[in-house]
């Protein structure tokens, strides 16, 4: 989706649910999650990454997810206040992202044992070990970790 049609999106989304209260919409960078609600700026933010990669419904869905909390508070958390909210407004309730929004500019490569691949935005500080080989931290399962090269811009 362009950016323009999502402020577009947003800013309808929010003269319609929280008219006159000053929240306002942004982009943001981040890279783990689709959206935020910051209520102490009242700013709702959505990925840059996840608008160059998703449908505007899902985008749509992102914004309402972040519009209910704005309207159950920050107490409410994802408890039955703000899922009572949310369904009022036409959330669908399913969750949109099991991965990072952009895993594919992750910087660091790393592989177990076994082979499973796993990636990360920063080096990890600490000894990792692979999850899906072990429940519990394991040197059998421990993860080889290289930096991939720099994407293109």
């Amino acid at each position: 989706m362009l950016a323009r049609e999502v402020t577009r999106m947003a800013e309808a989304l929010l003269d319609a649910h929280l008219p006159g209260r000053g929240w306002t919409f942004a982009f943001d960078r981040a890279v783990r999650r689709a959206g935020a609600c910051h209520h102490s700026t009242r700013r709702i933010t959505v990925s840059r990454h996840l608008v160059q990669r998703a449908e505007a419904d899902e985008v749509r869905q992102v914004l309402l997810h972040e519009v209910a909390h704005a309207l159950a508070g920050h107490r409410a958390a994802h408890g039955p206040r703000w899922r009572s909210v949310a369904a009022g407004i036409g959330y669908s309730g399913s969750r949109l992202h099991d991965r990072p929004i952009a895993e594919d500019r992750a910087t660091w490569f790393g592989t177990c044992p076994a082979g499973h691949e796993h990636r990360r935005f920063r080096r990890p500080a600490n000894d990792t070990s692979c999850g899906l080989c072990s429940r519990r931290f394991s040197r059998a399962a421990l993860i080889t970790w290289r930096r991939a090269a720099p994407l293109e811009a």
